[in-house]
Formats: C-alpha cells, sequence, structure tokens
C-alpha cells in the first residue's frame, strides 16, 4: 500500500506548480522594508573609509588615495551597517534584488581598476 500512497504522491507534485518561486528565471517581486542590493552613489563619497572599517564581512575595500571603492557582492549581507555610518549617504539599500553574481570580482567605482 505505500508504494501507491507515494506514486499518487509523487504525481500530484508533479502537475502542480511549485510552491517557491523560479529565480533567477521569474523575478522576485520586492517586498516594501525589505533589505535588498546595496546600492553604491559615486558623486556622494568621499572615501572616508567609515564603511569599509564598519562592515561585518569586509565586503566593502575603500582605497582614499585612489578614490576607489570596492563592493564584493558574494560577501554582502545586506546588513546595513555600512548604510548607517556613512556621513554623506553615498550607500544606500534597495528593497529589489540584482541579477545573480557569478564571479567573485567586486565592482569597481572610481580609481584605476
Amino acid at each position: 500500500m505505500p508504494y501507491f500512497q507515494m506514486t499518487r504522491l509523487a504525481i500530484k507534485w508533479a502537475l502542480t506548480k511549485p510552491p517557491t518561486t523560479q529565480y533567477p528565471f521569474a523575478a522576485r517581486i520586492a517586498i516594501a522594508g525589505s533589505r535588498g542590493q546595496l546600492i553604491f552613489t559615486k558623486e556622494n563619497c568621499v572615501y572616508c573609509t567609515a564603511c569599509a572599517k564598519k562592515c561585518p564581512t569586509g565586503a566593502l575595500k575603500v582605497d582614499r588615495a585612489q578614490k576607489r571603492f570596492v563592493l564584493e557582492r558574494l560577501r554582502c549581507i545586506s546588513c546595513g551597517c555600512c548604510v548607517e555610518i556613512c556621513p554623506k549617504n553615498s550607500l544606500s539599500l534597495s528593497t529589489g534584488h540584482g541579477s545573480p553574481v557569478t564571479t567573485k570580482a567586486g565592482e569597481t567605482y572610481g580609481g584605476t581598476p
């Protein structure tokens, strides 16, 4: 008897829509107040390195001399610590998610890569 119950359950699961979204093939619906992708505004930044010092995972690297900001998306946990400490509001968290990251290379803003 358990074999027939298992078969019936497998067929039911094969014919119904999955309860989860098929990310990245189907876009995630942004929920108000959720933490999504970290956004950097280069024009506001004074390269004070406060965000890099506050980041618990070390996802941010700031070089004041070259005026370069590097963000490693795979290390960022979207905690918002860098957003809170930024004196010029050059960092913010959006509610939407970006495209999946496939390389370990960081996103470099300003300076020479």
